[in-house]
């Protein structure tokens, strides 16, 4: 090749932006097959008849005419023109480029002189050697401890979601490392893995006879950070993301890159990615006082994000997610004003014969109830009475407890602007004259903590949670709200959730306090807790079972390090799906397609 053809050459094949092609010598190049999805429509970019802007990604453009033939008809590379393959006919208009297709050399000439350009494409495998397709599959994050880390450890089963990186091509353009950069959704750096080195490997069949391959050791993605960086884990671990990207970089450029979603192998089929709709209330513990967590508004709303991004990356597990923390919804509140008349308490027993009596906006209320007459019937009355002075009543009713006869019901009162009505007392006459059927107003007074429920009433809570939660629920059963508070009233609880449970006047709902998030990674109480909604499960996998305290629904672990609550397994992520996902009746989980081909998961009756 004459010194002038070779620079024409070399000046043609410069890298513009987005280029990933590697310089070896005057006389070779290395490119890598375009075998990832970089545009999300669930197709190889290296097979689009059209290519988006995204999906030109790995393409390497030229800065001037090519002057290089060899490619028309080869099965490794192709050019691309503008946005489209280009058979090279006619005079080229608009950029140029080269875009790898599969594992090969391919040999071009410049003005009659010979050119190797070196293609290497890179694959991903799971722990068990089957092959992850890089653009309608995806890398699934960890359920299993790292000591399970597959064929790397003689006599222990692989661990199906990790991916052994491989790299095929000739063996002069194989890296002897590569870099591991994990991505949020949105771009944005999670984690990065440093020079993981790559072993020689046999090939897998159907590769080129004559190529190479080397192969990084078994990689875990994993949503913890703790289990990030144990030892053990950290060299072979990469904290990553639902929706979510893996990039393999080599010699600085972009090898390939795959998504990040739910386990790829279910009783229901492969789990892309879930997302459930969270709604976050933070408590002050008193009118105009300091918020629950945080120290002030900002900072409780900042803490708050910060608990729901842990709780996604554990549930990232089962591929669900609770959204993007800047939709969050987050709001800072004040104890509600007593709006709430308590139609039978906490027992639900029929009236005998009295008087209800209570003053709202100024309005003095007198309800009789007659001998016989329930909770709710009673409850519905005084609605009426109110509403008879431009007042807004619902009657809310609550499950029936243990030691009730009858279902109690609540009686929530609205200002005709909306805003939540205040109850007292009519002087020093009792709520209730009925000896029976006894009345409470819902008062919230954190200062002394909130009053939670027992096993005996937990099906509608206390009147002090009713009256907290009825407060500012939104109405729409498909969101989760959580409630955060200062303390609990006693010892020992920091957190509780209410399931959909038939009958029930508080459903999908979680309240934690501040030493549930100053608990941390001792307990995962705000992912614990969701795991109780998502599932529909009242107790705990151990009440009756095997004691498991790695497990993230584990009753009573309480452990920081790598062996803590932390771990969720298939079963349960086939539970979530079956109880709150698309399909059933009230969905708490819908589907948050990562491509445009993604597919609705089955109804849960189906196999």
């Amino acid at each position: 090749m004459r010194t002038r053809e070779r620079w024409l050459f070399l000046a043609a094949l410069s890298l513009s932006e987005g280029a990933t092609a590697e310089p070896r010598d005057a006389h070779r190049m290395t490119v890598f097959a375009d075998v990832d999805d970089d545009d999300d429509d669930g197709r190889t970019d290296g097979t689009q008849a059209a290519l988006t802007t995204r999906a030109q990604k790995d393409i390497f453009w030229m800065d001037g005419p090519p002057r290089v033939f060899g490619l028309l008809g080869s099965p490794n590379a192709r050019w691309v023109m503008g946005n489209k393959p280009w058979s090279g006919g006619g005079k080229p208009h608009g950029r140029v480029g080269v875009q790898g297709l599969a594992a090969g050399t391919i040999t071009v000439e410049v003005g009659g002189a010979p050119f190797r350009l070196d293609v290497v494409e890179t694959m991903a495998l799971d722990g068990r050697g089957a092959r992850v397709d890089l653009a309608s599959s995806h890398a699934t994050i960890s359920r299993q401890l790292p000591s399970f880390l597959g064929s790397d450890q003689a006599g222990e089963e692989p661990d199906p979601d990790s991916v052994r990186w491989l790299l095929a091509g000739p063996i002069e353009a194989l890296p002897e490392d590569v870099v591991l950069v994990s991505l949020r959704p949105d771009g944005t750096r999670i984690d990065r893995l440093e020079r993981v080195a790559l072993e020689p490997t046999g090939c897998p069949p159907g590769t080129t006879p004559g190529l190479a391959c080397r192969t990084t050791a078994l990689i875990r993605a994993t949503g913890d950070q703790v289990d990030r960086a144990h030892p053990e884990s950290a060299a072979r671990s990469l904290r990553a993301e639902v929706g979510g990207r893996i990039e393999i970089v080599a010699a600085g450029r972009k090898a390939a890159a795959i998504r990040v979603g739910g386990p790829r192998a279910t009783a229901l089929g492969a789990i892309e990615r879930l997302r459930a709709r969270l709604r976050l209330h933070v408590l002050r513990g008193s009118r105009s006082g300091m918020p629950a967590i945080g120290g002030d508004d900002a900072g409780a709303k900042a803490l708050a994000r910060l608990e729901v991004d842990v709780a996604s990356g554990l549930w990232g597990q089962c591929g669900i997610h609770f959204g993007p923390l800047a939709a969050l919804d987050v709001a800072v509140r004040e104890p509600p004003p007593p709006h709430l008349l308590a139609v039978g308490c906490e027992i639900g027993m029929p009236a005998t014969g009295g008087e209800l009596r209570f003053v709202t906006s100024g309005h003095r209320i007198r309800v009789p109830t007659q001998p016989g007459r329930s909770p709710v019937e009673v409850a519905r009355a005084v609605a009426l009475a109110v509403e008879a002075h431009g007042l807004t009543a619902l009657v809310s009713v609550n499950a029936r407890t243990g030691p009730s006869a009858l279902r109690t019901a609540d009686v929530l009162i609205r200002r005709p602007d909306g805003t939540l009505g205040e109850i007292v007392p009519d002087g020093v006459a009792p709520l209730s004259s009925d000896p029976s059927l006894s009345a409470c107003l819902g008062e919230v007074d954190l200062a002394d903590g909130l009053s939670h429920f027992s096993d005996a009433d937990a099906p509608a809570g206390t009147v002090e949670e009713r009256a907290l939660v009825k407060a500012y629920e939104d109405g729409d059963p498909t969101t989760i709200d959580v409630f955060i508070v200062p303390a609990f009233s006693g010892a020992g609880r920091i957190g509780e959730s209410f399931i959909d449970e038939p009958g029930s006047s508080i459903q999908n709902v979680v309240i934690l306090d501040r030493a549930a998030i100053r608990a941390g990674a001792r307990s995962f109480a705000l992912a614990h807790e969701l795991g109780h909604v998502l599932l529909d499960l009242p107790g705990h996998p151990d009440d009756f079972g095997v004691d498991r305290p790695s497990a993230l629904m584990d009753a009573d672990a309480a452990d920081p390090s790598i062996f803590g609550p932390r771990r969720l397994v298939i079963d349960e992520c086939e539970r979530a799906v079956r109880q709150s996902g698309p399909g059933v009746a009230v969905p708490l989980l819908e589907l948050w397609p990562m491509t445009t081909r993604s597919k609705a998961l089955p109804a849960p009756h189906e196999p």
